[in-house]
C-alpha cells in the first residue's frame, strides 16, 4: 500500500485533525512516511489565521512539486484544512498540480478520495462543502504519530465558532458551532485511558461554548462543566485540560469546577487579545478589561497555584499608542505565566481587513518586541520562583532535543526536563527543580521520587 506523509500548520485543533487523518488511512492500510521525499502522498493541513501561516504552506507546495518534478517522481500532493475550505478550487487553478483539497469537514472523506486519485479514476478533488454531523465522523487516534502508547491525547468535543471576531478568518473555514454528545466523548475518552492515556485534552474552538444550543443547564451548570465532571468520572484518568476558551464561557460554574475537581489541571490559557476596552469592542469580544480581570482574581482565589496564559494581538487596526500602553499595564497587573504574542495580519473577508488607520508593519514589530520583552521578564521571575521546589509531573517521554533527557508537565503546565529513563515514561513523579531555562524547569534526577 501506498505511504504518506502529513505536515501540519497552525494549532491543536490542526494536529489532532492531522492525527486523525493519519489513523483514518493507516487503517485502511497506507503506511506513514518518515518524510515527505519518499512519500507517495503528502497532505499539507493548513492554517488561515495569519498570512505568514497561508504563505509557508503555499511555498511549501511549490517546492513539492518542484522536487517531484525534478526527479522525475510521482506524487499525489493535496491541501487539506483551513485554507483549503477558505481557497477551494483557486488553490489548484494558482497550482495545477495540486491533486486533492480537502475542507476542514471532509477529513474523514480522505482515505475515499486518495484511493480515487492514485487508482486514476479521478484526476482532480475539490471538496469544502459543508457536511452535517461532520464534528463525530473522526474518532481514531494515532498517538505520538506512530502506533506507539502515548501519554496524552486530545479530544475533539466539537467543530466550528459562532464569535466572529472582526479579525479572524476561523468562523468561515471551520463553520457553526456544533458538538458531540457528551456520550459520545465520554466512550472516546474511556478507550483512550483503556490504551494506557493519564491526561486527555479536551479541544475546540471555543471549548468553553460545548453544548450551549444542545444541552440545557443541570444545577446550574452548563454544558462545558457537565462534560468535565462526565470525563473526571474515567477511572485511570490522571489529568483533564481543555483549550481554547473564550472569557465569556468563564462563569461561575467553571471556576467552581477547578476547585472541586482534582483531575481538572489548574492551567488556564484565556486569550486576552487586547487589554483596551475600546479595541476590545472593536475587535468583537463580548468582554471588558474589567471583566477579564475579575475572571483571573477569582480563578487565582479557587486554585491559587494556578498557571495562566494567553493570546495577545498587537498592531490591530486603530490601536494606538494608548490603546498599547493598556495592553502592557494588564500584562504587568496580570502576570501571565507566558503569552503568545501576535502582529495582526490582515485576513480577507474579515471585518477589521476594511477598518481605517491599519497599524503600519514598523509599528507593529516594535510593540511586538516591547510586549515580548515585557512577557520574558515577568515569565522568568515566575519560572526562577520553582528554584529548590517540588513539583509533580506526568512524564510523557524522551526530549524531542536530547533523547538523554525525559519531559513532562506540571500540573500548571510548566514543562520539566530532567535525566531519565523509559520506565519513567507515563509516570507521575515528584523532581525537584534545580534551575530554569527560557520557559522550562529542569529537575535534578538525584532528587527524583523513584
Amino acid at each position: 500500500m501506498p505511504s504518506v506523509f502529513i505536515k501540519t500548520y497552525g494549532c491543536q485543533m490542526n494536529e489532532r485533525d492531522s492525527e486523525a487523518v493519519a489513523a483514518q488511512l493507516v487503517a485502511k492500510g497506507y503506511s506513514l512516511a518518515r518524510s515527505e521525499s519518499v512519500a507517495d502522498v503528502v497532505l499539507l493541513n493548513t492554517c488561515s489565521v495569519r498570512d505568514l501561516a497561508e504563505q509557508k504552506a503555499i511555498n511549501k507546495m511549490k517546492n513539492l512539486i518542484g522536487t517531484a518534478r525534478g526527479e522525475k517522481r510521482e506524487q499525489i500532493v493535496g491541501f487539506i484544512g483551513c485554507m483549503a475550505q477558505s481557497r477551494g478550487k483557486e488553490l489548484i487553478d494558482r497550482l495545477p498540480d495540486v491533486d486533492l483539497v480537502l475542507g476542514t469537514q471532509k477529513f474523514h472523506r480522505a482515505a475515499e478520495y486518495l484511493d480515487d486519485l492514485l487508482s486514476g479514476r479521478t484526476k482532480k478533488i475539490v471538496d469544502v462543502e459543508a457536511e452535517a454531523k461532520s464534528e463525530s465522523t473522526i474518532r481514531e487516534h494515532l498517538l505520538n504519530g506512530s502506533a506507539k502508547k502515548s501519554v496524552s491525547a486530545f479530544v475533539s468535543i466539537m467543530q466550528g465558532c459562532n464569535q466572529y471576531c472582526t479579525f479572524c478568518i476561523v468562523p468561515y473555514t471551520r463553520g457553526e458551532e456544533r458538538s458531540r454528545t457528551i456520550p459520545d466523548i465520554v466512550a472516546e475518552c474511556r478507550e483512550l485511558v483503556a490504551g494506557g492515556v493519564k491526561e486527555i485534552t479536551l479541544l475546540g474552538q471555543i471549548v468553553t461554548s460545548y453544548g450551549k444550543r444542545d444541552i440545557p443547564l443541570l444545577d446550574g451548570k452548563s454544558a462545558f462543566v457537565q462534560l468535565l465532571e462526565a470525563v473526571h468520572e474515567i477511572d485511570g484518568l490522571e489529568r483533564i485540560r481543555f483549550t481554547s476558551p473564550h472569557p465569556k464561557g468563564y462563569g461561575d460554574d467553571l471556576v467552581e469546577a477547578y476547585a472541586r475537581l482534582p483531575k481538572l489541571a489548574e492551567s488556564a490559557h484565556i486569550p486576552l487579545q487586547s487589554g483596551s476596552d475600546r479595541l476590545l469592542k472593536l475587535m468583537h469580544r463580548g468582554y471588558t478589561r474589567e471583566r477579564f480581570l475579575g475572571i483571573i482574581h477569582k480563578l487565582r482565589e479557587a486554585r491559587p497555584d494556578i498557571g495562566i496564559t494567553t493570546d495577545i494581538i498587537v498592531g490591530f487596526p486603530g490601536e494606538t499608542e494608548e490603546d498599547f500602553e493598556q495592553t502592557l499595564s494588564l500584562c504587568r497587573e496580570v502576570e501571565f505565566d507566558n503569552a503568545f504574542i501576535f502582529k495582526y495580519s490582515s485576513r480577507r473577508d474579515t471585518p477589521a481587513a476594511e477598518m481605517p488607520d491599519q497599524v503600519p508593519q514598523e509599528i507593529r514589530e516594535e510593540r511586538n518586541h516591547r510586549l515580548l520583552e515585557t512577557v520574558n521578564e515577568i515569565g522568568k521571575r515566575k519560572y526562577d520562583a520553582f528554584i529548590g521546589r517540588q513539583v509533580q509531573i506526568l512524564v510523557e517521554g524522551p526530549s524531542k532535543k536530547n533523547a538523554a533527557r525525559y519531559t513532562g508537565r506540571t500540573r500548571c503546565n510548566r514543562i520539566v526536563l530532567f535525566d531519565g529513563s523509559a520506565r519513567h515514561q507515563g509516570q507521575l513523579m515528584d523532581v525537584k527543580v534545580t534551575r530554569t531555562g527560557s520557559f522550562t524547569l529542569y529537575g535534578d534526577p538525584a532528587i527524583v521520587n523513584l
